[in-house]
């Protein structure tokens, strides 16, 4: 059951990045690949009908934590509070720049938003992969399983190198987005080509680091060195398909990138939720989720929620393809 639950929070977390990683990604290069307002204002438009709707599965995978696994929630929220009201607002400055960019048709005012929401969405980005980082690498805990480092323990390097690798992949996948949405003439070949190299690179470096770090042995090799296997084939072809400019097929093959990775992230923690760097302090989804009966009832709620939107996504996502 508690395996069940993880994999519900760890799919919403995936359908999260996936969705709202293209508008991530095309905010954190709009300001410096896309020079003239009039470029600028098409990406946006693009996003526009779809990135608040997006956001909405962050919400509901923090509200899935809640019910599911109530005790890595209350870790969470009490050990990382700045990091989580750093992260709230820069969500609300990415979602103001949005709104206001287009109330007045001035240069000076759409320039201002424009380097408003680029940073906001590049130190969102970051952030979140900061964030995880230190869950695959693991944090200080004590024996209750409360945090006890600080903000500057969590910008180590190696959380560092994963943020910045979240931000080329998020960029690529955002640029495979633009390509897939408005003429390629618009869209420069060469921005496609340098965030591909950039992010096979790093997924080599991180993937190396990692194992480096956490030696992965019998199922747990299998399972997340499947994922990994897969998530660099798939950016392979996103390369091969932005190549030959079939733009809906390298969008895809970036979401599948971004899915898989994140699969082989939740493989290598597992059965953890909160890794701490003393292995007896770790926050495991069996010690976290709540009693038998409120669990059952929980995952039936979410699983009968969960139905319902994933077919109108797809409804969505069926429409979009189509334009």
């Amino acid at each position: 059951m508690s395996t069940l639950a993880l994999l519900l929070l760890a799919g919403m977390l995936i359908t999260y990045v996936v969705l709202d990683g293209y508008d991530l990604g095309i905010g954190s290069i709009l300001y410096f690949f896309a020079r003239s307002d009039e470029k600028r204002g098409r990406a946006i438009a693009s996003i526009g009908p779809y990135w608040n709707g997006n956001e909405v599965w962050l919400i509901a995978a923090g509200g899935v934590l809640f019910a599911l696994f109530p005790r890595a929630y209350a870790v969470a929220l009490s050990g990382f509070y700045l990091p989580f009201m750093l992260i709230l607002w820069l969500l609300i400055g990415r979602g103001i720049a949005l709104e206001l960019r287009g109330h007045y048709a001035n240069q000076l005012w759409h320039d201002f938003w424009d380097l408003t929401f680029c940073l906001t969405s590049a130190a969102l980005v970051l952030l979140l992969g900061v964030a995880l980082g230190n869950l695959l690498r693991g944090v200080p805990l004590d024996g209750n399983g409360t945090f006890v480092g600080s903000f500057g323990l969590l910008l180590n390097p190696y959380a560092l190198l994963v943020g910045f690798f979240s931000l080329v992949l998020l960029a690529q996948h955002g640029w495979c987005y633009l390509r897939m949405q408005l003429p390629q003439e618009a869209v420069p070949a060469r921005v496609t080509q340098l965030l591909w190299w950039l992010a096979l690179l790093l997924d080599c470096t991180v993937a190396v680091i990692t194992l480096t770090m956490h030696p992965l042995t019998g199922r747990k090799l299998w399972v997340a060195g499947g994922f990994g296997f897969i998530a660099l084939l798939a950016l392979i072809m996103v390369g091969v398909y932005s190549a030959r400019r079939l733009t809906l097929s390298a969008f895809l093959a970036s979401s599948l990138v971004l899915a898989t990775l994140l699969g082989a992230a939740v493989a290598n923690v597992y059965p953890n939720l909160i890794t701490s760097s003393n292995a007896q302090a770790s926050l495991t989804i069996f010690a976290c989720a709540p009693a038998g009966g409120a669990a059952i009832a929980i995952l039936t709620i979410v699983a009968l929620g969960l139905i319902s939107v994933y077919s109108y996504l797809a409804v969505v996502l069926a429409k979009l393809a189509g334009k």
